[in-house]
């Protein structure tokens, strides 16, 4: 990363297959690394990216959890290449669109070579369920260096944001797990994320910087 914040974002294309995805390039015709964005339905990803991107509607927004089955590519700076995977987890998607889900994302985490980052983004007033936690070991299955972004700080007092985040990182049963909270609505947690990121995406190793699950 040669800047310090992300302040040329461009929407590329939405796919679901494969043979779909783009083939993102820098300048000198390599493969732009990618960061992928994950978590449940109402988490706040798009307010994430656009929060990142320095972009009130870039990413669009659902008042409908759940309403976005498809994998979204975003550049930045044109040196970096964002992918919002779907939301999981809202039980009013058909039962026929969340059975798409898994195959989908698994597709990805298989086919894309050139992902090297996963930012989980996790809301600190839920308890992890059996779908986190397999999407935690995905992650981990598929070797991906991963940030957890602990999602709505605002929504919580000081002490609840401790005890909950000892106990979400407790579910989670990583040693070596790296975490921010962040709130979009506060302004907090973006210093501390773009820090993660040049460290991860500057690095010539990045299990040296964030380790898998």
């Amino acid at each position: 990363m040669k800047g310090s914040s992300f302040q040329k974002a461009k929407f590329i294309i939405t796919a679901v297959h494969a043979k779909n995805y783009p083939a993102l390039k820098t300048e000198d015709g390599t493969l732009m690394p990618e960061i992928a964005v994950a978590g449940r339905s109402n988490v706040g990803k798009s307010s994430l990216l656009n929060h990142l991107f320095h972009s009130k509607d870039l990413v669009k927004t659902s008042s409908t959890p759940g309403k976005t089955q498809a994998l979204n590519f975003f550049t930045v700076n044109d040196e970096i290449s964002f992918c919002d995977l779907p939301g999981y987890g809202y039980a009013q998607v058909p039962l026929s669109v969340r059975k798409e889900w898994g195959p989908m994302v698994q597709q990805y985490l298989q086919k894309r070579e050139q992902l090297q980052l996963i930012l989980f983004l996790f809301d600190i007033r839920r308890t992890p369920t059996a779908e986190d936690l397999a999407f935690f070991e995905w992650t981990a299955h598929h070797h991906k260096a991963v940030i957890l972004i602990l999602t709505k700080v605002d929504k919580v007092t000081r002490n609840e944001k401790v005890a909950n985040t000892k106990r979400i990182l407790e579910a989670f049963d990583s040693e070596n797990l790296h975490y921010v909270h962040y709130s979009v609505v506060k302004n907090l947690g973006n210093r501390e994320l773009m820090q993660m990121l040049r460290d991860a995406l500057g690095s010539h190793d990045n299990e040296d910087v964030i380790s898998s699950p």
